[in-house]
This record gives structure tokens, sequence and C-alpha cells, in this order.
């Protein structure tokens, strides 16, 4: 019995002292670690601080937005013959030979001529309120969106969204009834060559 009672006592020692050992670490634990909050844990610390911004190595720049090319620019490089082909989008509503009306009015020398001019053709008041010619500049924003230039016009038409084909398509409409596109006006000048001062006379 004296055996029985001594190998209790201490396998109780025992395991009382490896509970207190437990306990200890626990609490030291939780001493010199706290424990990160509720719903963060070692992702949560990898978190940049708020306020920072971390780009990982190797991530490419954003590009750069491209250099917006002016009008000008667009018809001096603009191919007539591409503008052509683009026409073949108007033939149904549009003719080019003069007088020649269909749904849309003809568009025999419409670059330069006044808006809403065309005699014969019913008009709607959204153009007929316009004022003005169909400059180049008209044109392009009349061919970029028909709707945005003069709300509540009959013109069906969604409009070209490159521009690029706008300016083909304005040269192209520029040779029809007319002498195609003068820009010598609107590029920009050379300046003139220096000249060396004429030596005072002796």
């Amino acid at each position: 019995m004296s055996d029985t009672m001594r190998t209790t006592k201490i396998a109780g020692g025992i395991l009382s002292a490896l509970l207190i050992f437990l306990l200890a670490n626990w609490g030291a634990q939780m001493y010199f670690f706290p424990a990160a909050e509720e719903g963060q844990g070692e992702e949560a610390d990898a978190t940049p601080e708020r306020g920072f911004v971390v780009v990982a190595e190797g991530a490419a720049e954003p590009e750069e937005a491209a250099p917006e090319v002016s009008l000008t620019d667009l018809l001096m490089a603009a191919d007539v013959a591409k503008g052509e082909k683009l026409f073949s989008k108007c033939k149904a509503c549009h003719k080019l030979e003069d007088g020649a009306n269909a749904t849309g009015p003809t568009l025999y020398g419409v670059v330069g001529r006044d808006i809403a001019s065309v005699e014969g053709f019913g008009y709607s008041d959204a153009l007929l309120a316009l004022e003005g010619a169909w400059t180049p500049e008209a044109l392009n924003a009349w061919l970029a969106s028909p709707k945005a230039f003069a709300p509540g016009n009959k013109m069906t038409f969604k409009g070209l969204a490159k521009d690029t084909d706008r300016a083909n398509m304005i040269a192209f409409l520029a040779t029809v009834g007319g002498d195609g596109l003068n820009l010598e006006a609107a590029a920009p000048a050379e300046a003139p060559a220096a000249t060396e001062e004429a030596a005072p006379a002796a």
C-alpha cells in the first residue's frame, strides 16, 4: 500500500511540475509575444502600414499616355485613297455629284460650304440652328459623333472613332468639288536663315 502511495505522489509531483512548466511557458509567450488581433495573422503582419504603397519588385511602370496629335498634323499625313474607301460607309445616304441629294444632302464641295446650305434639301432644325461652315475642324467633330455635334439631327451614323479615319475622310471630301486641302497656311513657317551683318565701310 505504501509503495502505491509513493508512486502516486511521485507521478503527481511530475504532473504538477509539468503543468507549472506549461503555464509558465504560456505566460512568457503572452508577455513577450502578444497574440495578433482577431482577424489578423502572419498575413496581416506583412501588410504595409496605411499610407504606404508597396511596389512589387520587377513590376512594370505605368505607360505614359501617347502625345496628342493635332488635326493639322493628321490632315497633312492623311491618305486620300483610304478616305475614298471609307466613303463606302456613306454611299447609302450621300452622293458626290453636284445637286444630287439623297437621304442626306450631296457632299459635293462640302468642305468649306456653309452648314445646312444645300438648296432643296430638308434639313433638321438641329442643323438649321447651326451657324458657320463645314471647316475641317467642324467636319472632324461631326464625323466623330453627329449626335454630339448637333443633338436632335436626323443622321443615324454613329461616327468614326479613329482620328486618322476622320482625317482621311476629310482629305478625300476636299477633293470632291474642290482642289483638296490647303494646309500651307496652317503649317508653321520656317525661320529665315540668319544673314551675316555687312562690315562697315572703312
